[in-house]
């Protein structure tokens, strides 16, 4: 019998979550009631063809813990094994999300730039909208070019949030919301 995908709720400070394993591996971490909730859980189990069931796992346990301690400022870098599904493409674009440190944003020009992909942004902004690993693959530190907050699965309060949490946003970010 194939493995499924075991998944739980979590009750984030910032709002609810899905996190979901696979085989051991986090392949979900996502805003429950996201506009593409139904289209990022079918491309995850087409996939990795398989099927959601709710059920607990070691992956989900220790994800819970670590972005518990995330929220209370006491952890800065995930160390959970993680299994992305995507196109090479989101792939490449959460690669660099990765890259992006605690308390800093990047806006869409400069991951574009850094993936030396200048005229790629929509691309590049669509792949960041696809990623099912919310706050472990920081999307949240993306923002506009001008410094406003834009976009987000979680709502631009869950974003604002999260910056805050991290110390990344300045005294006119704070202003807005």
């Amino acid at each position: 019998m194939a493995s499924s995908i075991e998944f739980q709720y979590y009750d984030s400070p910032c709002g609810e979550m899905i996190i979901g394993s696979y085989e051991e591996q986090l392949c979900l971490c996502d805003w429950r009631y996201r506009k593409m909730r139904l289209k990022i859980d079918h491309r995850i189990s087409t996939g990795l063809n398989t099927s959601f069931v709710q059920k607990n796992s070691t992956v989900i346990t220790q994800t819970i813990h670590q972005l518990n301690c995330y929220f209370n400022k006491g952890l800065h870098y995930f160390t959970i094994p993680i299994l992305e599904v995507g196109t090479p493409f989101q792939k490449q674009v959460w690669k660099h999300l990765k890259e992006i440190p605690y308390g800093e944003t990047w806006s869409y020009t400069e991951l574009a730039q850094r993936m030396l992909n200048p005229l790629g942004i929509r691309a590049i902004a669509s792949a960041n909208g696809a990623n099912a690993i919310s706050i472990i693959i920081p999307c949240h530190r993306i923002i506009g070019s001008d410094g406003d907050l834009v976009g987000y699965a979680g709502g631009l309060r869950a974003k604002k949030q999260l910056l805050q949490l991290e110390g990344a946003l300045n005294i006119q970010q704070l202003r807005l919301l």
